[in-house]
């Protein structure tokens, strides 16, 4: 029997269900019940609330019925949809359009969603018209509380050019980049983070469909369906059906035989003195067991034994080649301990003991540096951007740089090691090994 148990997802929920099987009761962990109640929250980009349930077909708010209402819209030029309504979230370059307001002294962004007239006003001036094509559904809900449903879409106005920018700009908008509004969200604001989800899956699927223009079969032109959710080839011939792609990779925390150091890598791209978890994408026909090995060996020359799994992340904010990765978490388990790394691959590489992991975690000021983002994106939406050496946030309270740090709280390598200096993975070990046997 193979068991996944990812903690990070209504950990709760599946924990007490599993306490059905008899061994459960028997093993009974009581020390669960000391874990940190951060292990327990959603990753970042995760936990969509817009994106929880597929409707059904007939639904008012579903792909098809959302799309035939926007049909009519464009056609009969009328004035908004009553229910369900429509919200727009323009994107440039990959760049989500946010606002800035505060909350008491501290700043905190919110997406910039359009109503369907004011896009269609603000891409008029810019003489491109808004058409079914260019919008993509990403869900909706009810959460407004007043019987009318939103529906959800995301559009590329890349092509409309700085006219655009410098109209919403008047209003207090500007597009961001994900990763700084990553670093800005408030990770104990459900709200701020649920924003987040939506923009990384919006980012997504506009960065697919910029990559998938043409069918990867014959050549001929993708045309879009499904509301934006699917393309197919428009060649009568062919007509083959594009679904949007996710790019799988496996990112584990080496732990030596003792247990007491890890094994953190250092990239050329990393700010200064960062140190993170091995990472690398799955090739065909592997396990992810067997990607987590292969990995860990072609970088530094360790080799694994045992993987255990912890949790996974979706990740809209590498390359636009991979608009989509998905990052798939494992505590290795170290056979060696000589490291020989590859330098095309990696900077360094170096053991690490938990009493230093911890000292980094523990100094390292992450609500600080999730503020001074908040501030730079409200300065941004003012029209004042200013430059920031993100590293520099992480310092002691003295002001003097810290030795080493490590991602922080928007990162599931944060949580993997954070996890193991809290003895969290231990324990996640050792439920792993009972299923094993069941």
């Amino acid at each position: 029997m193979i068991f996944l148990l990812s903690f990070t997802n209504s950990v709760t929920s599946q924990f007490v269900s599993l306490y059905k099987y008899p061994i459960l009761r028997k093993l009974h962990y009581p020390q669960f019940s000391t874990m940190s109640t951060n292990f327990f929250k959603t990753h970042a980009f995760a936990g969509n609330p817009i994106k929880q349930k597929t409707p059904k077909p007939s639904d008012p708010f579903s792909p098809t019925s959302a799309l035939k209402t926007l049909k009519t819209l464009l056609l009969a030029q009328t004035q908004e949809p009553h229910s369900p309504n429509f919200k727009i979230l323009p994107f440039r370059k990959g760049r989500p359009l946010a606002g800035s307001v505060k909350e008491s002294t501290d700043p905190n962004w919110h997406l910039g969603w359009l109503s369907f007239g004011d896009c269609k006003a603000f891409l008029e001036k810019s003489e491109i018209n808004l058409s079914e094509d260019s919008l993509v559904y990403l869900g909706s809900d009810d959460s407004e509380g007043d019987g009318v449903y939103v529906v959800y879409w995301a559009i590329d106005v890349t092509e409309a050019g700085s006219g655009l920018v410098k109209e919403l700009g008047g209003k207090q908008f500007c597009f961001v980049e994900l990763r700084t509004l990553m670093v800005a969200t408030d990770w104990e604001n459900a709200s701020a983070m649920g924003q987040l989800a939506i923009a990384g899956h919006a980012r997504s699927l506009l960065e697919w469909h910029t990559v998938s223009r043409f069918c990867g079969f014959c050549g001929g032109k993708n045309i879009l369906t499904d509301a934006g959710r699917r393309k197919q080839c428009s060649n009568e011939l062919c007509k083959k059906k594009i679904y949007p792609r996710v790019d799988p990779v496996v990112i584990m925390l080496v732990i030596d035989k003792e247990n007491d150091r890890v094994l953190l890598s250092r990239q050329s791209r990393f700010v200064p003195r960062m140190w993170s978890c091995l990472a690398g994408f799955m090739e065909p026909g592997e396990s992810l067991e067997e990607a987590v090995r292969r990995e860990t060996w072609e970088e530094t020359g360790i080799e694994v034994g045992q993987v255990v799994y912890h949790s996974s992340q979706p990740w809209p904010v590498g390359p636009s080649s991979m608009p989509c990765q998905l990052m798939v978490g494992f505590f290795a388990y170290a056979k060696s301990l000589d490291i020989n790394v590859d330098k095309e691959e990696l900077e360094d590489a170096k053991w690490h003991s938990r009493e230093d992991v911890k000292k980094a975690i523990t100094i390292a000021e992450y609500k600080k540096a999730q503020r001074s983002a908040a501030g730079k994106v409200d300065q941004m939406c003012k029209g004042v951007e200013r430059g920031q050496n993100l590293s520099s946030d992480f310092n002691v309270e003295s002001g003097e740089l810290a030795p080493m740090f490590i991602p922080g709280p928007f990162a599931i390598a944060h949580h993997l090691i954070s996890s193991w200096v809290n003895g969290v993975e231990a324990q996640v070990k050792q439920l792993a090994s009972s299923f094993s046997n069941l």
